[in-house]
This record gives structure tokens, sequence and C-alpha cells, in this order.
């Protein structure tokens, strides 16, 4: 199985259990109000964007967020979705809104600073594609329910911009062992 294909699957599960984990608010130390467990694994979904990004370029990366889209939602309906529970659809909704938005846009920025400094384009595009995902998610999943969205939005960011810049490490590991296929043919991605 070649990388487009792993990471399109990889984009889909993490969504999937990324949807599933935002359900549940951190117990530790008062963070319940303030984090869900979901804030965790969602930031790998823009690693896996700007990688294809990298190997591929901007229309592979798209098809490999929209594959990751096409899994995310399909599995998230029926793995975490209760339909007699509005908030849990909400949940499905806003996220499949913010994950298409946001990450189409991390794929423009990543694309449009992919020749500068190795860090420019992984950094920029993962910081606007998390602030943009977040406060998205959020408010369509939450809004006046009662869930105190804006500080669970705030505490996901923050969580979410921190690693962010972890994320530069497996990103510049990575990078070394592809490719960049963005300039040559591959027709069977491509096409």
């Amino acid at each position: 199985m070649n990388l487009f294909y792993k990471l399109s699957i990889l984009m889909g599960l993490v969504v999937v259990f990324s949807n599933y984990l935002v359900q549940f608010p951190v117990q530790y130390i008062g963070l319940n109000e303030i984090l869900t467990y979901g804030a965790f694994s969602y930031p790998i979904t823009f690693l896996i964007t700007d990688l294809a990004n990298r190997a591929y370029g901007k229309l592979v990366a798209r098809k490999v967020v929209y594959i990751g889209f096409a899994i995310g939602v399909f599995l998230t309906l029926f793995v975490s979705t209760n339909f007699s529970d509005i908030i849990s659809i909400r949940i499905a909704v806003g996220s499949g809104v913010a994950f298409f938005i946001a990450q189409n846009l991390d794929v423009q920025i990543f694309d449009s600073l992919r020749k500068k400094i190795w860090y420019a384009a992984p950094l920029a595009s993962s910081i606007i594609g998390s602030l943009t995902d977040t406060f998205l998610f959020f408010s369509i999943a939450f809004y006046a329910t009662g869930i105190p969205w804006v500080t669970l939005a705030f505490g996901d960011l923050a969580v979410k911009l921190f690693i962010a810049l972890v994320m530069l490490i497996p990103f510049k590991l990575l990078i070394n062992k592809i490719k960049d296929f963005s300039d040559s043919s591959i027709s069977e991605i491509k096409n």
C-alpha cells in the first residue's frame, strides 16, 4: 500500500477517534470545563495533511482530505453518533464542517509557504487550521446547549497549538523519508 492510501486511511481513523474523544472532558485538576480528550488526537490530522502536501502537492493532499473526510464522517455516524441525542448529531455535523473547511485551508496555506524554511508551512497552516477548526466545531456542536463551549474551545485550542509545535518533530523526521513527488507526474493519484 503506498503512502497516499496509508495517509488517507489514517486521516479517517484519526477523525473518528477524535470525534469519539471530544465527548469526554479531561477529569483531572479541574480541566473538565476547559479541555476534552479530542484535543490531543485531532492535531495529527494536520500532520497527515502536511505530509501529503509535501509528498504529492496540494491536489493530492486535498484528495487525502476528501477520503479522510468520507471515512471519518461515515465511521463517526456509526461509531459515535447517538441519533436520539441532538448534541451527538451536532458533534458529527460540526466535525464534518470544521474538518472540511480547516483542512482545505491548511492545504492552501501549506502550499503557499512550501518553498520557505521547512517549518514555516506546517506551523502556519496547522495554527490557522486549528483556529478555524476549533471555533467552527465548538460553535456548531455546542452553541446554546449549556455546555461551556467557549472555555472548552480555548482549552482545546491551547492544546492543539502546543501539539502543532510538537508535531514539527515528526514532520521534520518524516519529510526526510519521503520524496517530494509534487513536481513529478503521479497519474494514478492525480487522476
